[in-house]
């Protein structure tokens, strides 16, 4: 099997049969809709049955386990996909009609696919239109620590090799229910995996009161270990000065100090307290200097 759409899903019966249209109108047909249900309490179980019974060109395969978060299902699905790639499409967007044939085109004009962890397309509220920025093109080579240079800004429709997201695994923290995706996204472009870009939106998301991107903040301070594991990645991966650093740390503590206390906070980012405290304070001279120095 080539791709598989793969759809974590909590409490969205409401919304998610708008995907499955989208999947059903699909040009090309050699996938699989994959759906890791985390613990819905409404009725997404009952229309799963129904939908599986229906004569689709593509098979679902609908799992149910207890509530963990995102990266656990998406663990999970990885381990479970039978397709070459893995398609994460949440349960409140849906697709172009022709978005898996497009993505699988865009594979097949990979020369050397060992350089490659996968390919991304652009997401948009319509098809003529994309989220963030892009570049001028048809496509380019880049990884995910290049995209800013690269001008691609805001997320997009990464499609990857499932045999590489094996062996790229999101950390699962006792107690947490939540660690962003740019932890393994950065982790495969550390390690030069490249991601062939292309312009074309396939994609269709609106992001919902309920969900994770208007939640963001709260949603980092309530997992202080899985942000503070990204924060320190940036820094790593990004290779920031002292002042980057700082910057960072404060950030961090901006998240989570609330819940946490200082000296927790630094144990979180295996720093010593002085140099956070530092680093808040630091922050937060400057941006009083800059306001009294407004007129």
């Amino acid at each position: 099997m080539k791709i598989t759409v793969f759809t974590p899903t909590y409490n969205r019966a409401y919304i998610i049969a708008e995907l499955y249209k989208s999947l059903q109108a699909q040009t090309f047909t050699d996938f699989e809709w994959l759906v890791m249900d985390d613990g819905s309490d409404d009725n997404t179980q009952e229309l799963f049955e129904a939908w599986s019974a229906e004569n689709n060109c593509f098979p679902i395969r609908y799992y149910k386990v207890e509530n963990g978060g995102k990266h656990r299902a998406i663990n999970r699905g990885v381990d479970l996909a039978r397709g070459e790639l893995f398609f994460i499409v949440d349960s409140d967007d849906y697709l172009t009609c022709n978005a898996l044939d497009s993505i699988a085109g865009w594979e097949g004009s990979l020369e050397d696919k060992s350089r490659f962890c996968g390919i991304a397309g652009n997401r948009g509220s319509h098809e003529e239109g994309y989220l963030g920025t892009t570049f001028n093109g048809d496509y380019i080579d880049a990884t995910s620590l290049e995209r800013h240079k690269c001008h691609i800004t805001g997320d997009k429709a990464e499609v990857f090799y499932t045999e590489i997201l094996k062996r790229y695994k999101f950390d699962e923290i006792y107690g947490e229910k939540f660690i962003t995706e740019a932890t393994v996204w950065d982790r495969m472009a550390y390690d030069g995996f490249k991601i062939r870009w292309f312009n074309q939106t396939i994609y269709i998301c609106d992001y919902l009161e309920d969900g994770l991107t208007h939640n963001m903040k709260r949603i980092f301070s309530e997992n202080p270990i899985g942000t503070a594991c990204y924060i320190r990645q940036q820094i790593k991966h990004y290779e920031y000065d002292l002042r980057g650093r700082l910057s960072n740390y404060n950030l961090y503590y901006d998240f989570v100090g609330g819940k946490t206390g200082l000296r927790r906070a630094a144990h979180y980012l295996e720093i010593h307290p002085l140099t956070l405290f530092t680093a808040v304070f630091s922050v937060r001279l400057r941006k009083l200097m800059f306001h009294r120095g407004s007129p």
